[in-house]
């Protein structure tokens, strides 16, 4: 069995899995720079829950992005976008202003009854799309990300390649990928007109 040292992965090389979808290259990413995008914003921010919002929101860009943009110099990247979010998060701070507190419970109240019925239909729109996933790629998707399983897990499970199990994770999450943001934009959009 070989085994790879997960240091010894390029960033360009991760870059590359990432653009077809690789959830494992993400990980590694995530894992290798998270602490260093946290700790960036919380020297400007100076508040730990805010600092990772941030890093949260950068991450979720960086996957959501993945075969979208060509990144060449990733840390230059994660610089850059951490300062960026630091900036927006203390434009979108500067703008809110104090809502007298009755007024604001019942806002909340309105707004978490919203999120939560948002949520199911978003939940029950994103179980429909991986329902409709070819069989196999179904199969693996919910064997990886409901059961936990990893790759190897799966391959040993269903009599597969492992590579053949990454590449339908890979087909599954970039044809989810596209269809959550298309489902994004339509929310955005109706919730424009609202």
């Amino acid at each position: 069995m070989h085994v790879v040292d997960i240091n010894s992965i390029t960033d360009a090389d991760l870059l590359f899995d990432l653009s077809k979808g690789d959830r494992v290259a993400f990980d590694i990413l995530y894992n290798r720079y998270w602490k260093k995008v946290f700790n960036l914003a919380y020297k400007r921010v100076n508040d730990r829950e805010i600092a990772e919002d941030i890093a949260q929101d950068i991450f979720v860009q960086l996957w959501i992005r993945g075969n979208a943009t060509v990144i060449t110099d990733l840390q230059a990247y994660l610089y850059t976008a951490t300062r960026n979010g630091v900036f927006n998060r203390i434009g979108i701070e500067g703008k809110y202003t104090e809502i007298p507190e009755h007024l604001g419970v019942a806002e909340q109240q309105a707004d978490e009854a919203d999120s939560k019925i948002i949520y199911k239909e978003f939940f029950d729109a994103f179980q429909k799309m991986i329902d409709n996933l070819p069989e196999q790629q179904r199969v693996i998707f919910n064997l990886r990300f409901v059961e936990s399983l990893s790759s190897n897990e799966i391959a040993e499970r269903l009599q597969l390649s492992p590579k053949t199990v990454r590449n339908h994770i890979g087909r599954a999450l970039t044809t989810l990928k596209s269809e959550l943001l298309f489902s994004l934009f339509l929310i955005v959009l109706t919730k424009g007109k609202n």
